[in-house]
């Protein structure tokens, strides 16, 4: 019987991923001055045990101007690469192959965490306000702080920043990195014409807004070994009228492959307001025709990601062409046991094989142990059921 492609080999470059399934990058707001706290070794512990094929570390600031909010986390700083060297090590001790996406906030930092309300933070609040940046001068949302707009020297700065926090993640022995090129955040803002209106060879044209993106993408594929690969995270489309389009995403996800970026992981939005927070409604694999779009429009492989439940979704979706990785990020943090639960309803020939042997020998013991008891009319009940 072929096994489901969920639970196949991919091959990145020298990295070989177990099966297809990718915790995807999940802020905690959780840290200390870009510290990583025992908060994130707990929270990646779950996730370690449940037989992933690889794990992205969730979005982790260039500079401490790049953070969203006071608790994210950094590479900024030598002191941030032993914790992070830790979650590395957890992963890759069972199996798991560890990333960790690497970005700056730019015009959408110096926020509130999620739970907090999101909000801009004041001068005079509990934790101070930072000066914010952007490409133009132009807010986030209305009557926010405007940012302010950078120039060539700024710029320059900030790949400096970029190059650093890579060689930090070398350091602290992640086999791959994620370029956070999405949801409103620095590198998409000079990508996209509606927070873009600068002149200048940053702005304008669609060769000049991707000249950012494709800068960074070179600078981490002089930095990260040749047989590493290079996640990038796009919003494929803003969803508003002035906004990039899939037709742009996929121009950009060429010269990303020219540049030796090896998965475009396809995520949509955050243009305007904080995307943790949005009511609009969304239904199962939302953003799958996105990286179908760009999987079949730029000839690279794509990682899909949103609204993902359960095994049978995901399997369609690489069984069907659309995708190459699936990423799960909301329902690991409700069933750590998701790859598990996937592999059951798959019917893969040992289920329990996907988990560390620890596991997995107790697991298959009681299984069988079950299976006898319903057999000879025992009224236990198994978990399905």
């Amino acid at each position: 019987m072929t096994a489901p492609m969920l639970f196949t080999k991919i091959t990145l470059r020298g990295l070989v991923l177990r099966n297809r399934v990718v915790v995807s990058p999940m802020c905690q707001y959780q840290a200390i001055d870009g510290l990583v706290q025992d908060w994130h070794y707990a929270h990646h512990a779950r996730f370690a045990l449940g037989g992933v094929g690889a794990a992205m570390v969730e979005a982790t600031a260039v500079s401490t101007e790049g953070r969203i909010t006071h608790g994210c986390t950094g590479l900024y700083d030598a002191r941030h690469v032993p914790g992070l060297k830790r979650i590395a090590d957890l992963y890759r001790a069972h199996g798991v192959a560890a990333g960790i996406q690497i970005g700056h906030a730019g015009r959408r930092a110096s926020c509130a965490r999620p739970w907090e309300g999101a909000q801009p933070l004041t001068a005079n609040g509990h934790e101070p306000a930072w000066q914010t940046v952007g490409p133009s001068p132009i807010p986030e949302r209305q009557g926010g702080p405007i940012p302010r707009e950078l120039a060539k020297a700024d710029i320059d700065g900030i790949l400096v920043a970029f190059r650093r926090a890579f060689f930090r993640a070398l350091e602290a022995g992640f086999d791959t990195i994620e370029i956070h090129g999405a949801h409103g955040y620095l590198i998409h803002s000079f990508f996209s014409p509606h927070s873009n209106r600068r002149t200048d060879a940053y702005g304008g044209s669609l060769a000049n807004r991707m000249r950012l993106p494709l800068q960074v993408a070179e600078v981490a594929r002089e930095v990260w070994p040749k047989d590493r690969p290079i996640f990038y995270r796009a919003s494929v489309v803003d969803g508003i009228d002035d906004g990039t389009t899939l037709a742009d995403t996929v121009a950009l996800s060429k010269e990303l492959k020219q540049r030796g970026v090896d998965v475009i992981d396809c995520s949509s939005g955050g243009m305007s307001g904080p995307a943790t927070l949005s009511s609009k409604k969304i239904h199962p694999g939302f953003q799958v025709p996105l990286a179908e779009g760009v999987r079949r429009g730029a000839g690279i492989a794509t990682m899909a990601v949103g609204a993902i439940l359960d095994g049978p979704q995901a399997e369609a979706i690489l069984a069907g062409g659309k995708a190459d990785l699936i990423a799960i990020g909301r329902e690991f943090m409700a069933d750590p046991n998701w790859c598990l639960h996937a592999a059951e309803a798959l019917e893969l020939a040992n289920p329990f094989a996907v988990l560390p042997e620890q596991y997995a020998f107790y697991l298959e013991r009681r299984a069988a142990v079950l299976e006898r008891n319903a057999e000879s009319g025992d009224s236990l009940r198994s978990r399905k059921e």
